[in-house]
């Protein structure tokens, strides 16, 4: 085993980054917002909901930066006020930006743009034929004070998708088709003689042949014709589509992936190092085929531990540019929805060839580490490996075993556990930041309609794993990614997670203030324990579901990168992922760099591998969309039989057409209309996330508690309509 590298010493000098970041960006915006004030430090601190010496010095020293900068007037008395000419922001003075579009079903849309760092407006007459997802140039109108940035979309550079799923409205003269997606507000023209067949009513694939600078509607062609609303198979087929997804593999896939034989030549496990004879086991839900990773133990003669994470070898068996590989990158991850998986690989590949079953001889590619009594890697050691899996647990088995101590393995399980729960322990000192998160499943009949609604939550057994997959990931990232003397690293692909912008985390803890709770960010350190220590201050209570909702919508997204930024929310300064080949086609990516790199050849272009980061990322958002409308149709058909019927719910979000509602017992979500409250005229508090009536000045928060009743379900459009029981 090789000795691993000592940590270099970290910079002071970033630490105080994001803190600062925030500062400006909280001053900033304090002062525009109120221009004709003066202000010292200690109002601006108290406003902004801070009260840690640290950052009160930061806020000082950045008042007295912006006035050096012309930004800020000093007054006497160490009060600071905003110069006129400084009203609007450097950045609105560019007239055009890109972005990306979100449409919404009224038509209205907001396109996210990098460089200004927060969303545009466009009206619905001003989108001109851009739709959801397309890359488009956005012309900025004159900004009027206290609004949102505001524009028109002028060009359309790319678009997001041509192919669409709808129903067919047809009379005797003309057809549409009608989107099932709420970011499509437009139907799609079909002429009669490109029905293909369809009829009325029907669910098709249509694709978008052309849009007319001055038609209203866009042209197109029925491709598919995939059945009749409502049925189980033909919406989980129309959710794939929708998402960009295919359906099933081609002929020449299926048939590359019949020649891989499942025999393991002799030749290669002997270039292989065996650990056959060591103690192997896999953890994953009990109804789970593809077993991508494996975990051996064994105590060394020194007294330390030897810790194993075996991962499936995909890149022996998928080959670069053969028929597989390019079709596992065009899908980029496999599609779990609620009652099927989309295999990113053939499924003689995804649960059978490269599947971890137990008591078979698989190829793996193996991270292997030595850890003492404290869950300090003393060594560590990379490269091919051969195991047999003694036995294959689900995540209940495990748990019952770390719980009482007893069952198969419990010996091994609990050394395991112990040194996964100190890592876990040691990432959070760390800065690593603690989400609740929940998963919503079902239990379906045999005709796939949901009986059950099962809220399951992560426990020590889920956490074992995650923590030693972590481990493995990170070491693998920093094995490539850590600069070593002069020599530059080579290209790799990271895991990146952005911190959250200073405008949204500035937000956010402006907010909370006004909860009563404080925020430290002079650092990221301690905002990271900020974070923590607030969802355990708000556990069990009222505003819980509020304060964390808030939180996830704070954080940036996490994606795939040749440009390595760190992750924040894990706060590890390298991170990859490489421990699910068989569903991730990026932990194939690094497979075959590291071998690459562990075989000393050259690095590969970033240019191009920095697109296919690009092309993962976006595959994965599809696939995490495809996941939630699955979720929300079966969520729409459990809800049909209950109209009528009362539960109690949590307010989950509010907006200027209703108050999304979530059931306590069921996660089930649906919306109150404003047009359906008549005993007052309500308007959206946007900045404070509530609903007020105009009179009687009755309020509905985000996070409040509320006894509601099923009103109407639309189990089409996957929507849920409720009323105040």
């Amino acid at each position: 085993m090789s000795r691993k590298n000592k940590s270099p010493k970290k910079n002071k000098a970033n630490k105080a980054k994001l803190g600062k970041k925030a500062i400006i960006a909280g001053v900033r915006s304090h002062f525009i917002e109120n221009p004709f004030g003066s202000f010292n430090y200690k109002q601006v601190a108290h406003i902004m909901g801070v009260n840690d010496r640290t950052s009160k010095n930061l806020i000082k020293d950045t008042l007295e930066e912006l006035a050096i900068k012309g930004e800020l007037e000093q007054l006497r008395r160490g009060k600071f006020k905003i110069k006129p000419e400084k009203l609007t922001s450097e950045k609105a003075f560019k007239v055009t930006h890109e972005g990306k579009v979100d449409m919404k079903q009224t038509g209205k849309a907001y396109v996210t743009s990098p460089e200004m760092g927060e969303d545009i407006f466009i009206g619905a007459n001003h989108t001109g034929h851009a739709l959801h997802g397309d890359i488009v140039k956005v012309r900025l109108f004159p900004r009027r004070k206290g609004h949102k940035p505001e524009g028109e979309i002028v060009e359309i550079i790319k678009r997001a998708k041509t192919f669409f799923v709808g129903t067919i409205a047809k009379s005797a003269k003309v057809a549409f088709m009608i989107s099932d997606s709420q970011n499509m507000p437009i139907d799609i023209l079909i002429p009669l003689n490109s029905l293909n067949k369809a009829k009325h009513g029907e669910k098709v694939v249509v694709k978008m042949t052309e849009w007319p600078e001055h038609a209203n509607n866009p042209f197109g062609e029925v491709i598919k014709i995939l059945g009749k609303p409502g049925d189980n198979e033909v919406e989980m087929q129309a959710i794939l589509v929708e998402n960009d997804f295919p359906l099933a593999f081609s002929k020449e896939v299926e048939a590359e992936a019949s020649k891989i034989s499942d025999v393991i030549p002799a030749e290669e496990i002997k270039k292989r190092r065996d650990f056959r004879q060591i103690t192997t086991f896999t953890i994953d839900p009990f109804d789970a085929k593809d077993f991508d990773d494996a975990i051996s133990y064994r105590r060394l003669e020194n007294g330390n531990h030897e810790i194993g994470v075996h991962i499936a070898d995909v890149s022996y068996y998928v080959k670069p540019n053969g028929k597989i590989d390019k079709e596992a990158f065009q899908r980029g991850t496999s599609v779990y929805l609620v009652d099927r998986v989309i295999p990113m690989l053939p499924e003689k590949l995804s649960n059978h060839v490269c599947s971890l079953r137990p008591k078979e001889d698989k190829l793996c590619y193996s991270a292997v580490f030595e850890l003492d009594d404290n869950a300090k890697v003393k060594a560590e050691w990379f490269g091919k490996t051969i195991i047999n899996s003694d036995r294959r647990f689900d995540y209940e088995e495990v748990q019952h075993i770390i719980e009482t101590g007893k069952g198969d393995l419990a010996e091994v399980i609990n050394e395991v556990w112990k040194l996964a729960s100190q890592l876990k322990e040691e990432r959070f000192k760390k800065g690593a930041i603690s989400f609740h998160t929940q998963e919503v499943n079902f239990k379906l009949d045999e005709k796939g309609k949901p009986i059950e609604v099962i809220i399951s939550e992560q426990k020590e057994s889920n956490f074992l794993i995650e923590d030693l997959m972590l481990l493995a990931n990170r070491r693998v990232a920093e094995r490539i990614g850590r600069k070593r003397g002069a020599v530059e690293p080579k290209t790799f692909v990271y895991r990146i997670h952005d911190q959250p912008s200073p405008e949204k985390l500035n937000q956010f803890i402006q907010f909370v203030a006004k909860l009563g709770y404080k925020m430290r960010i002079s650092t990221e350190r301690n905002l990271a324990k900020s974070f923590n220590e607030l969802f355990e201050k708000i556990k069990g209570k009222g505003e819980e579901n509020l304060v964390e909702t808030l939180a996830v919508r704070t954080m940036a997204k996490a994606e795939y990168s040749t440009k390595n930024i760190g992750h924040y929310g894990l706060a590890f300064a390298y991170y990859t992922h490489f421990t699910s080949p068989i569903r991730r086609y990026p932990d194939l990516m690094v497979h075959r760099l590291l071998q690459r790199y562990l075989d000393r050849k050259p690095s590969v272009n970033a240019d191009e591998y920095e697109g296919y980061c690009t092309h993962a990322s976006d595959m994965e958002r599809k696939a995490q969309e495809a996941e939630r409308a699955s979720i929300k149709y079966k969520q729409a058909e459990y809800m049909s039989d209950k109209i009528g019927q009362e539960f109690d719910g949590l307010i989950s979000g509010v907006s200027k057409y209703g108050i999304f509602v979530e059931i306590k017992e069921n996660k089930c979500e649906g919306m109150i209309r404003l047009q359906d409250l008549d005993d007052d005229f309500y308007y959206l508090d946007e900045e404070n996330y509530k609903v007020i009536g105009h009179r009687y000045q009755r309020e509905f928060k985000l996070g409040d508690p509320i006894r509601i009743r099923v009103k109407n379900i639309d189990i089409r459009k996957k929507q849920i309509d409720y009323e105040i029981a």
